[in-house]
C-alpha cells in the first residue's frame, strides 16, 4: 500500500507559524483600533452636518454664501462640508485599517480597492472649496468699486463650479467602488460576518444609482443611510479584531 509523500509540518513548525502570525497581527492592533474610532467619528460627524443644514439650509446663490460668510465664516464653511473635509481625513485610517484585516482574504483586491479610496479621498479635497470661498467673500466684502464685486462674484461661481463639478463626481464613484469591492472581499473572510458585507454591497450599489436621472439624488441619500450602518458595522468588527489580538496576546 502505497502512502503519501505529503507529510504535515511538525507541530513545533505549526506553532511557529501561529506565533509569527499573532505578531504580525499584533502590529496591526493600534490601527484596528484607530480605525474603528475613526469609523464611528464618521457616523457622529455625519448626524451634526445633517443638523447643520437642517437649522442652516445651504444658500443657493454666490452672493448667499457671501452674506452668510460675512455673518458666521463658520457657518458659512460648515454649510460648504467642513465635517464631510474631517470625514474624510477619517476615511484614510478606516480604509487603511480595513486592508490590513482583509488583506490576507484577498491581497490583491484589497489593495485596489484601498488605492481606489486614497485617491478618491485626494480627488474630494480637490473639489472642495469651502476655504477658497471664504477668502473671495472677504475680499468681496472688502471690494470698493462694482467691477470688484462683479470680478469676486464670477469667481465665487466657478469655484460653486468646481465644488459641483467633475472632480467630486469621481471622488463619488471612486468611493462607491471601493467600498464595494471591500465588501465583496468580506464575503470571504469571517471577520466581519455576512450581514456587513452585504450592508455594504447594497448601500454602496444603490449610491452608484446617484447618476439616475429624476432619483438619483433619493438613491443617494438612501445609500447614505446604508452607509453610516455600515460603518458601525466595521467599527464593531475592527474593535472586535483588537480585542482578539490582545487575547491571543495573553496567552
Amino acid at each position: 500500500m502505497k502512502t503519501s509523500n505529503i507529510e504535515s509540518p511538525p507541530a513545533s513548525h505549526q506553532r511557529m507559524n501561529e506565533s509569527h502570525a499573532t505578531i504580525a497581527d499584533s502590529a496591526w492592533k493600534p490601527l484596528y483600533r484607530v480605525g474603528g474610532a475613526a469609523a464611528l467619528t464618521i457616523v457622529v460627524l455625519f448626524v451634526l452636518q445633517i443638523i447643520v443644514f437642517v437649522a442652516s439650509p445651504p444658500p443657493s446663490t454666490v452672493i448667499g454664501y457671501f452674506t452668510l460668510f460675512h455673518k458666521n465664516g463658520l457657518l458659512g464653511l460648515l454649510d460648504l462640508d467642513l465635517l464631510s473635509l474631517a470625514d474624510y481625513v477619517l476615511f484614510v485610517p478606516m480604509f487603511l485599517a480595513l486592508y490590513a484585516a482583509l488583506r490576507r482574504a484577498s491581497p490583491s483586491f484589497m489593495a485596489i480597492a484601498t488605492t481606489l479610496a486614497l485617491v478618491g479621498i485626494a480627488v474630494y479635497f480637490a473639489s472642495n472649496t469651502a476655504f477658497s470661498m471664504l477668502s473671495l467673500s472677504n475680499q468681496y466684502a472688502a471690494a470698493t468699486t462694482d467691477a470688484q464685486r462683479s470680478m469676486f462674484e464670477a469667481s465665487g461661481q466657478a469655484m460653486l463650479a468646481i465644488y459641483q463639478g467633475t472632480a467630486f463626481d469621481v471622488s463619488y464613484v471612486l468611493l462607491s467602488v471601493a467600498p464595494l469591492i471591500i465588501s465583496v472581499v468580506m464575503l470571504r473572510s469571517t471577520l466581519f460576518g455576512k450581514v456587513t458585507a452585504y450592508v455594504g454591497i447594497v448601500a454602496n450599489v444603490i449610491g452608484l444609482g446617484f447618476f439616475v436621472p429624476t432619483i438619483g439624488v433619493f438613491l443617494s441619500l438612501i445609500s447614505v443611510v446604508g452607509l453610516q450602518i455600515w460603518y458601525v458595522l466595521i467599527a464593531r468588527g475592527l474593535f472586535m479584531l483588537a480585542q482578539n489580538v490582545s487575547n491571543e496576546e495573553a496567552h
